[in-house]
């Protein structure tokens, strides 16, 4: 195989469904040896198996993003089992509350989306950023999401996540910078798949129309007029991840068919 990313070992956290399987199996595609990190092995197994029948390498480790000595945990055996880390690439984290005021917001959701879309990545990053400097090269990819880049009525707890996902970003990206790593955010808009159809219905029933009027409505925001998909999300989530982006760090790469220009 004569892939982008042959000899590389790359670390994904949520590889189990939507777009983080589309991404694990892309970066699998183009020759990377696969650490898939999550908490539900199960759900993980069958793409791992995917990865492996691709001829690759893909082995399973299970943690806890939300607990520090969890992921340290994980990061020993990643690297004991691996040798390094290449790529590490952040796609776990959770969607919050949807539809309350930030008013209506508990303390405890908005706290627990916090942990997970930015805590989560910051230990990660954090166990993982000390043997890219010590083999002085290294990517990171975290994916937060365009409510990151524009704020959203409804959303106020998950759109503070991934302006906060951004902030670590940028700011490791000035620190890992002298090291040769590259640290970047990847910003999904909306993609098709169940989080999708569950805004769909929202916005069906709150605005009194049918589902397709609702995805026509909501594709109505965008540039390209479409939902993008989980193989857009991967596409960029490889450009990140490989040297075609060796001169590009600190960045927000919005795919969102236009909705944040």
């Amino acid at each position: 195989m004569n892939g982008l990313l042959n000899g590389k070992v790359v670390v994904v956290t949520g590889p189990a469904k939507g777009m983080g399987a589309a991404c694990t199996l892309l970066l699998a595609e183009q020759g990377a040896d696969l650490a898939l990190v999550g908490r539900d092995i199960a759900a993980i197994e069958p793409v791992a198996a995917e990865a492996r029948a691709k001829g690759r390498r893909a082995e399973i480790f299970p943690v806890d993003l939300m607990d520090a000595g969890s992921v340290d945990r994980m990061a020993r055996a990643v690297l004991a089992s691996f040798g390094r880390c290449d790529v590490l690439v952040n796609i776990a984290g959770g969607r919050g509350p949807l539809g309350k005021s930030f008013w209506e917001t508990t303390p405890e959701e908005f706290d627990e989306i916090l942990r997970l879309n930015v805590t989560g990545c910051f230990l990660t990053m954090r166990a993982f950023a000390p043997g890219m400097i010590a083999q002085g090269s290294g990517k990171i990819v975290n994916v937060g999401g365009t409510f990151g880049l524009r704020g959203r009525a409804g959303r106020a707890a998950y759109s503070a996540s991934k302006w906060g996902l951004r902030g670590i970003t940028k700011s490791a990206a000035l620190e890992l910078g002298p090291h040769d790593i590259n640290v970047n955010c990847l910003c999904p808009g909306m993609v098709e798949g169940p989080r999708f159809e569950q805004v769909r219905a929202t916005m069906a029933a709150k605005d009194g129309i049918s589902a397709e009027e609702a995805r026509r409505k909501h594709a109505s925001e965008y540039a390209l007029k479409r939902i993008s998909t989980d193989q857009d999300v991967a596409n960029g989530v490889l450009f990140l991840a490989t040297d075609l982006s060796r001169q590009t760090t600190g960045q927000d790469l919005a795919v969102d068919g236009g909705w944040v220009i």
